[in-house]
């Protein structure tokens, strides 16, 4: 083929079609051969292309010179006659229809349109005479490249290519405009998938067990107390003078862990205050927990900050009050008339007490947690609960732990603000688990404080089988737990000294297993797997966070206890932990040092050391274990240090053969 003609294939390829040379003539070749001038050739492409109708009308020239144009073509590119067939179509070549069908844009491509009819042609004519190849007979969309933008696949080389598959795509969207689909988005993707299971849809499926599960938290406080009607009724006799505007004696109680204390005090907390406001007498409960709140200076803060809120509520209403009489008596003839009934004559008094409100609200400013010296944090807080008149009670749960930390300062001047108070009065209820903690108090204070005392013994089995019930009656749906479960963990919490809150927590986790094993009811076995994984829990707790040479000081103890060892005293676990420490590569300590470890995980409850004396021999520490063996060693050895010992049975052996 000559350069024209490959130079025409070139340029056909730019435009967005790939038809093989030895097919056919490319039309841009054969346009160039007849006309020598191509940019006419060129305008007349576009014209076509152009054109409003699909026609073939060009931007010049005659149609004479069109017939001479295609003579010209037709005696350099004669065409051979078409044989007719049955089906009426021409007769091609078999290699060329082959290829042509392969290729898109061919005969069998749907997405092809046939060229555009000529006018003045010799096929207008109805004239079967054969017909030359010309401009107007080459197919736009071919020279040109497909209309829709979409369907341009952008090719390796930079040029665009068009593919059997998206000739086939073209095919589908011609016989169907509908199917065509743009790219799903993100958005539509999340939208589909919708339907599929989450992560807690599963353990959303089945039914709850429980109605209202804080019922059964320690934090909440029920409507009525079984079994502790007694000492209610005894502290509701004492602070009943509260409601007469007097001072009530101050009161401590005392009992162990889980008997009703706290929750006893606040529901007698709850109907002072109720009642307060049935008879309008001004009576206030202000709780704090020393536990938390365990300085002078944060219990002065923190009762400063209360009364200083409530007292800028007060006055914020009065002001309220005040500017809406004000305005009333000044937008009136008679201003007189209008503060009839009031405390003030004149408006200009109303304004004289709305000036003093807001100077006092001013003045109010909330105490920092640190910062101030403490007298100031004392006279704040004297000042805030002295603005009004008014009944305070006082309550200082873990009182013992206040003391412990800070001394008695707090208490004595607390007890002692009665006599410098003018308008308010203040009564102090402490409670503890310790006994004997007014033993380290003052005797000032002590005489002061302990005015009345109240004991609340442990509760037994079937006291804690009504609490449960009158719980789970609130706490789980009807028919959720068997007839064994609650004297089930009534028993296991009668054994732990009657603690009520440890039944109650029981009965909770047993509930919290059956719920996750999307069990229907509450049964024995679940009470008895929540009463190990609480124990285990709390040991594997606290044994977990021991630092490297405490585990180490305990794992020496264990091994001493399994080979047989009772009242294991200090020097044989310095012994056993020397060669632990050698053997993971860790530090030693001596031996005043493994003592104090020692005596730290007594402090903790894992161990039991008792100091016991050996006449001439001194004095020295026996030992026992207060935890389960195996699994505190299984919590041990899964320490990345610990973990390294694989046998120590030579160990100890080796000691004992010694």
């Amino acid at each position: 083929m000559d350069e024209d003609t490959q130079s025409g294939n070139e340029g056909t390829a730019d435009g967005g079609d790939d038809v093989e040379s030895d097919t056919r003539p490319d039309a841009r070749s054969l346009v160039e051969e007849a006309e020598p001038n191509g940019d006419e050739t060129a305008d007349s492409s576009d014209a076509v292309d152009g054109s409003p109708d699909g026609g073939s009308a060009h931007s010049g020239g005659s149609t004479a010179d069109r017939d001479a144009q295609n003579a010209a073509i037709t005696d350099e590119f004669p065409v051979d006659s078409p044989t007719d067939d049955s089906d009426g179509s021409d007769d091609v070549d078999e290699s060329t229809e082959s290829d042509e069908s392969d290729e898109p844009g061919g005969a069998d491509d749907p997405s092809v349109s046939d060229p555009p009819a000529e006018a003045g042609s010799s096929a207008a004519d109805g004239d079967d005479s054969p017909t030359a190849t010309t401009a107007e007979d080459i197919d736009i969309g071919e020279s040109i490249g497909p209309s829709d933008p979409s369907s341009l696949r952008v090719g390796g080389s930079g040029s665009t290519s068009y593919t059997d598959s998206d000739a086939e795509t073209d095919a589908v969207d011609d016989a169907d405009p509908d199917a065509r689909s743009s790219d799903l988005s993100l958005d539509e993707v999340v939208l589909d998938d919708d339907d599929s299971q989450g992560l807690f849809d599963d353990l959303l499926s089945g039914e709850p067990i429980f109605e209202n599960k804080e019922v059964l938290r320690p934090s909440y406080t029920p409507h009525e107390l079984p079994h502790r009607t007694e000492q209610i009724n005894q502290m509701a006799t004492i602070l009943v003078s509260a409601l007469r505007g007097e001072t009530p004696s101050n009161i401590l109680i005392y009992g162990k862990t889980g008997t009703g204390k706290t929750a006893s005090a606040k529901f007698v907390s709850q109907e002072l205050e109720s009642t307060s406001k049935k008879y309008d007498v001004p009576c206030e409960v202000e709780y704090i927990n020393c536990e938390v709140t365990d300085t002078q200076y944060r219990v002065l803060a923190q009762l400063a900050n209360k009364f200083i809120e409530k007292n800028q509520d007060v006055i914020d209403d009065e002001l309220e009050e005040l500017t809406d009489l004000r305005d009333s008596a000044s937008n009136t003839a008679d201003a007189d008339a209008a503060l009839v009934g009031t405390d003030f004559e004149t408006v200009a008094d109303v304004e004289a007490r709305i000036e003093v409100l807001e100077a006092d609200r001013d003045e109010m400013e909330q105490v920092p947690m640190t910062g101030w010296p403490t007298d100031r944090v004392y006279s704040t807080f004297f000042d805030a609960v002295d603005y009004e008149e008014r009944v305070v009670v006082i309550m200082l749960d873990e009182i013992d732990k206040l003391v412990e930390k800070s001394g008695d300062d707090t208490l004595y001047n607390l007890s002692r603000m009665n006599s410098e108070l003018d308008n308010s009065r203040i009564s102090i209820m402490g409670i503890s688990n310790d006994l004997k903690f007014t033993d380290f108090l003052d005797p000032r204070v002590k005489s002061s404080l302990g005015e009345e005392e109240i004991v609340f013994p442990p509760y037994d089995a079937n006291q804690l089988r009504d609490i449960l019930q009158h719980r789970a009656n609130v706490a789980f749906k009807q028919d959720a737990l068997t007839d064994d479960v609650i004297p089930l963990c009534a028993a296991f919490a009668a054994q732990e000294h009657g603690d009520a809150r440890r039944a109650l927590d029981l009965l909770r986790t047993a509930g919290e297993l059956a719920e996750r094993g999307q069990a229907d009811t509450v049964e024995e076995a679940h009470v008895r797997k929540a009463q190990d994984k609480i124990e285990l829990d709390r040991v594997v707790e606290v044994v977990r966070t021991l630092p490297t040479q405490s585990k180490i000081v305990l794992f020496a103890t264990i091994l001493l206890e399994k080979n047989g060892v009772r009242n294991v005293n200090t020097g044989e676990v310095f012994n056993i932990y020397k060669r632990l420490c050698e053997e993971i590569d860790a530090d030693v300590l001596t031996q005043r040092r493994v003592t104090d470890l020692i005596s730290e995980l007594d402090m903790l409850g894992i161990v039991n050391a008792v100091v016991v004396s050996k006449g001439r021999y001194g004095r020295t520490k026996e030992i026992s274990l207060s935890v389960p063996i195996e699994e505190t060693e299984a919590v041990l050895l899964s320490d990345s240090r610990l973990g390294d010992i694989e046998n120590a049975q030579p160990f100890v052996q080796a000691r004992f053969d010694n």
